[in-house]
């Protein structure tokens, strides 16, 4: 293996590995509220399955990068406007994102009960089943930004799949401690759901042709967790 004998070979998996990394807190963030919808012996498995076959599909999506980059070809002119397979596919994820937080932001505003009681086996099973589903069709939306991404910055498919495989081991290690936190803070858990808003928002504009630097959307999220958790310190230390 003489590309990794190569100083520009680690630097550029160093860099994909990050940025595969970065773009993944979403995915952590819609996996803790997802999983923390199913019953409670339930939700390692959702985590650990979920981001499973997410990590076999973003493999198998790598291998057929050729493919992917097909579909930035315009394949549907509405009015002078084209639109490929990606725009479609990431205008699609972001209305979805878009339904899925302002319904979850709706139930914890109003009150409903959505904690997941096991009234019956097939009802956790539907529940399960669902979020794995759920969250490996919201994990096939960003890995189609992240892979297009990664072809800017290397055509070295096998570093390309290292930087995937380390995220999402890292991704397995921190959903657990951040899906306890989330769920355990309802304020931070309507932030993680505003920040989902804002992402599927992105998603929309990126698939619109308009470029949004996500710099500016993660310093935004950032600054407003910082703010949250002076936020609860203060309500900690004068309780």
């Amino acid at each position: 293996m003489e590309i990794f004998l190569q100083p520009d070979t680690w630097v550029a998996l160093l860099t994909l590995t990050f940025l595969e990394i970065v773009l993944g807190i979403d995915n952590i963030i819609f996996i803790s509220i997802v999983a923390g919808k199913v019953p409670e012996k339930s939700q390692k498995k959702a985590r650990i399955g979920g981001l499973s076959i997410a990590l076999i599909m973003r493999i198998l999506l790598l291998l057929s990068i050729t493919w992917i980059i097909g579909l930035t070809e315009p394949v549907l002119t509405v009015a002078d406007f084209e639109l490929s397979w990606r725009d479609i596919i990431l205008i699609s994820g972001g209305i979805f994102l878009l339904v899925k937080s302002t319904l979850e932001i709706h139930h914890k505003v109003e009150g409903q009960d959505e904690n997941n009681t096991q009234e019956n086996g097939k009802k956790s099973t539907i529940s399960f089943s669902s979020a794995i589903v759920q969250i490996v069709l919201l994990d096939i939306v960003f890995s189609f930004d992240s892979i297009l991404t990664a072809v800017g910055l290397t055509d070295q498919i096998i570093l390309m799949v290292i930087a995937v495989i380390v995220s999402i081991i890292i991704m397995m290690i921190f959903a657990k401690p951040v899906g306890e936190f989330v769920n355990n803070h309802p304020t931070i858990q309507i932030l993680a759901l505003s920040f989902l808003i804002l992402i599927g928002v992105m998603l929309i504009v990126e698939g619109a042709h308009y470029h949004v630097p996500k710099g500016y959307i993660y310093f935004a999220v950032f600054f407003s967790l910082a703010i949250e958790m002076l936020n609860m310190r203060y309500r900690k230390k004068n309780t």
